[in-house]
């Protein structure tokens, strides 16, 4: 089963194609394409290796799929600052992916997520702006024969928006490194994350346990529910939804461990998220993440820098390596490129991202394509969340 359309974004048009994607039917898969045994080279087993340049039809698909799930995030989401129910959800749970434009999914939504900030406004501020807990995104599970035929197995979904509210923002500007588990003796060479994010990611209120908990009690309950099934988990965001993606997959798998389901991210404009010591235990533990980056797009390049260890440049690199601002890029990325432009927003849209993937196709090889940059310090900056 296909989903939605992926709606063209209006104010950019990519550098390869020469029209926006009309309907849905431009970006449905024939009902043939069937993953069958293969599902899990599409989830990342092998690294997408020989999958991404050219972009294989079948694995595109699979993208937008996914894309599809995160436009249900926004479409469902009140941005209405004025509304009573601001950044919560606008749709009842059993029927949130038919009036998000989602009615032939073949999922089923299990649970809403909320996500707490930790950061806090004067109590002056308007009641918009402090709105302390808001809603993130959702699980859904597969239960369509016909798309569990097609898929090969059950997968659970967990899709997550980017930022909305204001102290969302604030949480993002917390751009310096700290460690996810405490730590008698910490020091810079363990796994260590975007401070704001994380406290985003583990922050609860009287309302609602953390995100982290949640996503633990649902996936847990749906793993026992379908106990006899063979099972996947991928995790899907846009931005901070995208940053929220690798810190539920590297939580999953460290509970999960090596018997668990294979745990995939698919994200889309995303921040960095953690140092090298990180990227590495996430690797260690089976997580696969691919990575759909925009050249364009500054917010994938943010925050901090890279250190790829440069010994011409020492002194400098010693000096940032002490500043909490190591970062690493994590996983395998799908590098996408459309119009240049000074627009920050357009290139950071979702939607614009899921044209520039539309429009890749065996004929069409990726502008590039590489698991790291440059040697070298890359990328200085603050700003880790939406630019919308």
């Amino acid at each position: 089963m296909w989903y939605s359309s992926i709606r063209p974004s209006h104010t950019a048009t990519p550098r390869h194609a020469s029209h926006g994607i009309a309907s849905s039917a431009a970006c449905r898969p024939p009902a043939s394409i069937r993953l069958g045994k293969r599902w899990t080279e599409f989830q990342g087993a092998n690294n997408w290796d020989n999958l991404l340049d050219p972009l294989d039809p079948t694995l595109r698909s699979e993208i937008l799929r996914y894309g599809s799930f995160v436009q249900a995030t926004y479409s469902s989401c009140d941005l209405d600052t004025s509304s009573p129910s601001y950044a919560s959800c606008r749709f009842p749970k059993h029927s949130l992916l038919r009036l998000s434009g989602l009615p032939f999914s073949g999922y089923r939504v299990t649970r809403n997520l909320h996500a707490t900030s930790g950061s806090r406004l004067p109590h002056w501020a308007p009641a918009f702006l402090s709105r302390q807990t808001s809603w993130i995104g959702f699980i859904a599970v597969c239960d369509d024969d016909a798309e569990l035929a097609r898929l090969g197995r059950r997968d659970i979904v967990i899709a997550l928006r980017g930022t909305v509210t204001a102290l969302e923002w604030l949480d993002n500007l917390r751009a310096t490194l700290t460690h996810p588990t405490p730590t008698h003796q910490p020091a810079r060479t363990d796994p260590m994350v975007q401070r704001g994010f994380w406290s985003l990611f583990t922050s609860s209120s009287a309302a609602h346990r953390s995100l982290c908990d949640q996503v633990r009690d649902e996936i847990r309950r749906l793993l026992d529910q379908y106990s006899c099934d063979e099972m996947s988990i991928t995790i899907t965001g846009h931005s901070l939804g995208a940053a929220f993606a690798v810190l539920t997959a590297n939580d999953l798998s460290t509970m999960l461990g090596p018997s668990g389901p294979m745990v995939t991210v698919v994200s889309f404009a995303g921040p960095r998220v953690g140092n090298a010591s990180f990227r590495r235990r996430m690797e260690e533990q089976g997580s696969k993440v691919l990575r759909i980056v925009n050249t364009s797009d500054i917010i994938t390049k943010v925050p901090g820098f890279v250190d790829e260890r440069d010994k011409e440049r020492m002194v400098l690199n010693w000096l940032i390596s002490k500043s909490g601002w190591v970062y690493a890029d994590i996983g395998r990325e799908l590098r996408v490129s459309g119009r240049r432009t000074a627009n920050v927003a357009v290139c950071h849209d979702l939607s614009h991202y899921l044209q520039l993937v539309n429009q890749l196709s065996e004929v069409c090889p990726l502008v590039s394509q590489v698991e790291r940059l440059p040697r070298g310090w890359r990328g200085a900056g603050i700003l880790a969340g939406d630019a919308l």
